[in-house]
């Protein structure tokens, strides 16, 4: 019997998904419109709630279908296979390789105060090795991951400590006046809900290696609601210390926003090793890529012949093959510099398959056994569903050439569906 995962690693899966670059790079240009900081923290709370509505859905749905693969078992079983194929060829192209190669390349920008900024072969380096770490047991795999995150969480923690506590200079970018009312109805807020959502993605991590969880009947709604709590909370007072400690003309439009906060706070040596922890949390978020994006992969090569070669299992109930095209898709895209631009289309993509996902748990027949039940249903699924489809129309309005090419990466997805052949069952390991 293959060893299974615990409720700890299942939540360091959802912790280190969601905690990457984007809360500590976005307040920057959130600031260029909403510069009340009632305004920034609505921003965060919207994401968080919303974040967790969408973890309701996938814990139902999850302990309903006790398959890895997320998205992809989802609505082919609920709709029809061609939206799971659909949403597997997505993230299989971009929806995980890109965020992985992201993660690898700010990994090297954030060591530029040691002389690595822009090393490619150390973003490929970092790559590689966490993919061999993914390619041997889930024990190993476990161990890694928990190790990784548990890093990730002391370090967010100790900064919102250090930021809330130790005295600050006497200009900050802190406002706590009532301008937030009119700054909500200005198209920057929905803007700045943007940078939010790109920063709240991944929580619903655990659903795709279900299989993996042990008792996933408690343990996977359990991950994914406290995972996301944990991670909205830390959101939240991030920012409360980053406002704390830096003013609004040094932060407006900036990217590096921690390091100048926290060089203000500490000096430029405090300053170089928050950013020195900041590329070495970001192994963690590597790591969960490069464990739930290939499950979705392999729940679409079992069932589909063109894919077959990925649909197999080392003994240890590793998708091997998976994990290495992964692993050579981030690498290329990194290699190759075009992942940026990727990252911008591939969000439209996988936002409207998450959407498509949420909106299958409404057709989920009540009280069954053992599978979870979403509270306030279907008020919290109309709500995320209305907030997003909000938010594709904006996006598709502001950014047509970006969402076209992710639409044309779904056409294509579409056509290679149409000339696979589908098998009944697959020998997988």
């Amino acid at each position: 019997m293959k060893k299974k995962i615990g409720i700890f690693t299942a939540s360091s899966i959802v912790v280190a998904n969601m905690i990457g670059t984007g809360v500590f790079t976005s307040v920057g240009f959130q600031l260029s419109s909403v510069q009340n900081t009632w305004g920034i923290l609505l921003l965060w709370l919207i994401g968080g709630l919303l974040s967790l509505f969408g973890a309701f859905a996938y814990a139902e749905l999850g302990t309903l279908y006790r398959e890895s693969g997320g998205d992809y078992i989802y609505l082919s079983r609920v709709f029809h296979p061609v939206l799971g194929y659909l949403s597997a060829w997505a993230g299989l192209t971009v929806g995980f390789s890109a965020p992985v190669s992201l993660a690898a390349i700010a990994f090297t920008k954030y060591l530029a105060p040691f002389g690595l900024n822009g090393n490619i072969w150390l973003a490929v380096g970092i790559i590689i090795a966490i993919g061999i770490m993914h390619s041997f047991t889930i024990r190993s795999s476990s161990r890694f991951q928990n190790i990784s995150t548990i890093v990730k969480v002391a370090f967010i923690v100790c900064l919102i400590l250090i930021g809330l506590i130790l005295p600050t200079g006497l200009v900050n970018a802190l406002d706590f006046g009532n301008s937030w009312q009119h700054e909500i109805f200005k198209p920057g807020f929905a803007v700045s809900m943007v940078y939010v959502s790109y920063a709240y993605v991944g929580w619903n991590a655990a659903a795709y290696v279900a299989d993996e969880i042990d008792q996933p009947e408690k343990n996977l709604p359990r991950a994914l609601i406290r995972g996301t709590l944990f991670v909205s909370l830390a959101y939240i007072l991030f920012q409360l210390v980053l406002l704390r400690n830096a003013s609004v003309g040094q932060l407006v439009g900036k990217e590096e926003v921690t390091f100048i906060s926290f060089t203000n706070l500490l000096g430029k040596t405090g300053g170089k090793w928050v950013s020195f922890f900041i590329a070495i949390q970001l192994v963690a978020t590597i790591s969960s890529y490069l464990w739930v994006g290939p499950r979705v992969t392999w729940a679409m090569a079992k069932e589909n012949k063109l894919w077959k070669p990925l649909a197999k299992k080392n003994q240890h109930g590793i998708p091997v093959a998976a994990v290495w095209l992964h692993v050579f898709i981030s690498v290329l895209l990194a290699l190759t510099g075009s992942f940026e631009k990727v990252l911008l289309y591939a969000g439209f993509v996988l936002q409207l398959m998450s959407s498509l996902t949420v909106a299958t748990s409404l057709f989920v027949k009540k009280n069954q056994p053992g599978v979870f039940k979403s509270p306030f249903k279907p008020w919290l699924q109309v709500i995320f569903l209305a907030f997003n489809a909000w938010s594709l129309i904006f996006t598709f309005v502001d950014k047509p050439a970006e969402s076209s090419i992710g639409i044309g990466i779904l056409l294509l997805g579409l056509i290679i569906y149409f000339f696979d052949k589908p098998v009944e069952k697959i020998e997988t390991n």
